[in-house]
């Protein structure tokens, strides 16, 4: 094409310099297709505008009325010694009230002549009490006349589209952009294969456009809306389904278990069966890791429901066949806790090379980034000679230094803490790329699993291995009821005084530079709320208090290492009777023995973390109790909230809560990149039909025409969706 394309054109080109530098500096549009793609929030009814009557208070309103009134004051003021001060009063009336418009100083002039008795206008601006009356003070205004029929349609029609606005760009001025730019609605180019979009009864996409912008009755936006989600949900997953079929091409190794192998030995000395769930997923895993493509799993499952044996058998698979496999982890903590718990498992089989080890063992490493130098040489040895086939770490894995002699499976232990380009350089060290398996204990609902990891196959933990207990979770109102607390102690105590340990979980550590973070918050905050409570604090509290006598503990990020590791330990051998913990210890940290959890300021934390903090108790025989604490007020959002957590231990309930409360986000960049969402229309949760059936049909796209040589327009669609960033972000995944 020798001109540049009708929806590719600059916006400075056809809205001018000032105009298109708001769009794009406000609202990051910056060609006439971002315009017309950035819908209406939602639509007003001529009646709906014009009510004087019931104006909100310190509210914005477009109201349309018809000037009554007008009238230009001098006066005297410390700016305007000489009286020479003007002030004009405008009074506008819709029939149903009257409002006072007042402008001041030089912007007195262009409104003067303009607001005569008589005109009709559009106003938009913010209402103030003056005098104990409404007005509105220097508001932005559009008149209403020229073209009759024009006017009719742009502003008074049935349905008045009402934009995200910003303080320099109200909607109408963004509705009169549209207007000039609508025209070029027809020459986009139609992502939607046409028989999809026949078989389907959707609209095209200009026509969706024009209805999207200037709908004559509410089936046109019904029908509009239906198309746009339509497109934002296939172009999406064909985005996501080219990425599945790029991973299918790569060459992986095969990894198959020796039947008489480290797997066997390890499966013939569990002391429990494994659950109908453990047995089905393994057994999905085991077919990934037999094929010479690179396995790409998501592995989801309730805290407590056994991924980490799932991963182990998969990892020593991987062993049995030759390879290697690495785990990483989010925290030191957690990456010691896993190397604790996988070595108790294995037994003499983690005893490679060692005295005592079993025939078929295998060496299993820690590599963090703490240890000191001689055991860091001696790990990086280990992995670099094949001596050891498992090594279990934090992202010191991923340093530079670090080489395997063949690495065959990468597991990632709760995903959302690693950013993309961490598994990325850790996939990087194979000789071939990997096999990999993300394991995250936050249930993802299934929309969201289709969305943001569509290019993972998915598996799910359903199961609570048999001999877990079951979780009580109550919320305790220590504002209302500050009897509530101080039984909440006591029942501390009885936990303690029955042989079991306990948890207490607080927003913040509480060390001094801690505090001069907590001192920037915005003075509305500090109104509102105190500081969050403090480790520090609380356990100081609890032990001269209401846990006086009882062997009190605390554990935070900023502490070394070494100090967490010990502390851990003296806890897991039962030393400690009452953690006071930040959420450290929120993922995988596993104490059967503790039984009861008391989260304070239990409203600071989001719905998928207070279920994963409940997960630590419980995860022995005897019952766990949670008790979340709050001040907040018996119909706070806040405490509706945790009344949803006390009220089911169903996690993918929880998460659906959850996103309901959050809202999406920036879906295919949003691990990394807190920009615009790229879903305008599409709501992950209500939509779940329309994605799963775009899942379907760009699948068989797809598999028909890889590289959519047949389809230009929907080729054009998503090198639009993938920019650069997103496009990096999809090629790690």
């Amino acid at each position: 094409m020798d001109s540049v394309p009708a929806l590719d054109e600059p916006l400075k080109k056809v809205l001018g310099p000032a105009t298109a530098k708001v769009m794009a500096e406000h609202l990051g549009l910056h060609t006439v297709g971002d315009l017309l793609h950035h819908y209406p929030r939602r639509y007003e009814e001529r009646g709906q505008l014009t009510h004087l009557a019931d104006l909100p208070m310190d509210e914005h309103v477009t109201v349309v009325a018809q000037v009554a009134d007008a009238r230009l004051h001098t006066f005297a003021s410390s700016r305007a010694p000489r009286g020479k001060g003007q002030r004009l009063e405008v009074t506008i009336t819709d029939g149903s009230g009257r409002l006072q418009l007042v402008f001041f100083g030089a912007g007195v002039h262009k409104p003067h002549k303009e607001l005569l008795p008589g005109t009709r206008a559009m106003f938009a601006g913010k209402v103030s009490v003056f005098n104990r009356r409404l007005q509105l003070a220097h508001p932005a205004y559009e008149l209403l006349r020229g073209d009759a029929e024009e006017t009719v349609e742009t502003w008074a029609g049935a349905l008045i589209p009402i934009y995200p606005a910003t303080a320099k760009l109200e909607s109408w001025k963004i509705g009169k952009a549209l207007q000039t730019v609508l025209p070029s609605a027809q020459e986009a180019a139609d992502p939607l294969p046409g028989p999809l979009r026949e078989g389907r009864g959707l609209v095209t996409l200009p026509e969706a456009l024009l209805k999207i912008h200037r709908p004559h009755t509410k089936a046109d936006i019904e029908e509009a809306r239906a198309r746009l989600k339509w497109d934002e949900a296939f172009v999406l997953q064909v985005a996501l389904a080219r990425r599945r079929h790029a991973d299918a091409q790569l060459p992986a190794v095969p990894r198959r278990p020796r039947p008489d192998g480290i797997l066997a030995a390890f499966d013939g000395r569990l002391p429990f069966t494994l659950t109908e769930g453990q047995r089905k997923v393994s057994e999905e895993i085991f077919a990934d890791l037999a094929t010479d493509h690179p396995m790409h799993r998501l592995l989801q499952g309730e805290v407590g429901s056994g991924k980490t044996m799932v991963a182990l058998r998969a990892m020593l698979a991987v062993v049995d066949a030759g390879g290697q496999a690495a785990m990483l982890a989010p925290t030191e903590v957690l990456a010691q806790q896993h190397h604790r718990s996988v070595t108790e498992m294995m037994g003499d089989l983690a005893q490679g090379g060692m005295l005592g080890g079993a025939d078929d063992a295998t060496k299993v490493v820690l590599l963090t980034g703490s240890m000191g130098a001689a055991a860091r040489r001696q790990a990086l040895l280990d992995l670099a000679t094949g001596e050891a086939g498992i090594v279990i770490g934090t992202h010191a894995l991923i340093e530079d230094k670090v080489q395997f002699h063949d690495l065959g499976l990468v597991v990632v232990d709760e995903q959302h803490r690693f950013g993309v380009e961490q598994r990325d350089a850790l996939r990087g060290k194979g000789k071939q790329p990997p096999h990999l398996l993300v394991m995250t204990a936050t249930p993802i609902p299934r929309t969201v699993a289709m969305t943001v990891f569509g290019d993972l196959e998915t598996s799910v933990l359903d199961q609570l291995p048999a001999g877990r207990s079951p979780i009580a979770s109550h919320v305790v109102p220590a504002a209302d009821k500050p009897h509530f607390l101080a039984r909440a102690w006591e029942r501390v105590r009885e936990e303690v005084e029955k042989g079991h340990q306990a948890y207490v979980v607080c927003p913040r550590i509480g060390d001094e530079e801690d505090g001069a973070k907590a001192k920037k918050k915005s003075p509305e905050d500090e109104a509102e709320k105190r500081p969050p409570l403090a480790v520090l604090d609380t356990a100081e509290q609890l032990a001269r208090g209401p846990l006086a006598g009882l062997r009190v503990d605390v554990l935070h990020g900023r502490m070394p290492p070494d100090d967490k590791d010990a502390v851990m330990r003296r806890f897991a051998a039962g030393e400690v009777d009452v953690l006071v913990a930040t959420t450290v210890i929120e993922v995988g940290v596993n104490v059967p023995n503790a039984t009861a959890m008391v989260i304070m300021d239990a409203d600071r934390f989001g719905v998928s973390q207070l279920h994963q903090l409940r997960g630590r108790v419980g995860r022995g025989s005897a019952p766990g109790l949670c008790l979340l604490v709050t001040e907040m007020p018996e119909a706070s959002p806040a405490r509706q909230r945790l009344n949803a957590v006390a009220s089911t231990l169903d996690g993918f309930e929880l998460s659906r809560i959850d996103l309901e409360q959050r809202r999406e986000g920036d879906v295919l960049g949003q691990a990394q990149s807190g920009t615009r969402s790229s879903l305008r229309m599409l709501a992950v949760i209500d939509d779940e039909e329309v994605i799963a059936e775009a899942r379907e049909e760009a699948a068989r796209i797809v598999a028909s025409d890889p590289d959519l040589e047949r389809l230009p327009a929907l080729r054009t669609a998503l090198d639009a969706l993938l920019d650069e960033e997103r496009e990096q972000y999809l090629e790690k995944g």
